[in-house]
């Protein structure tokens, strides 16, 4: 049989394991976001670069590619947190 100190301890692992999950469902959506910023701006550099290249304008639609990829992702960027923030502010 058990002691009273081992069931106490087993019933707080079982307490803690749904936490650990919920931090986990909690932080998910923030994990794509640096990895998005990123791919807007070299899909954006490479269009421009392509532009460049294709026009004869280096580096001028490399640097505007950047520079529009960088806006464009920050801009994604603080809507979702910010659209996480409130969603997660109603559920308290």
């Amino acid at each position: 049989m058990a002691s009273e100190a081992e069931r106490k301890q087993e019933e707080s692992e079982k307490q803690q394991v749904p936490s650990r999950y919920q931090f986990y469902r909690e932080v998910a959506p923030y994990f794509g976001l640096g990895i998005q910023l990123a791919i807007a701006v070299v899909a954006f550099y490479l269009f421009g670069n392509w532009l460049d290249e294709r026009y004869d304008t280096k580096p001028w639609l490399g640097l505007t590619g950047v520079f529009l990829g960088t806006l464009g992702g920050f801009i994604k960027f603080f809507k979702t947190v910010s659209d996480l923030s409130k969603n997660k502010q109603g559920k308290l």
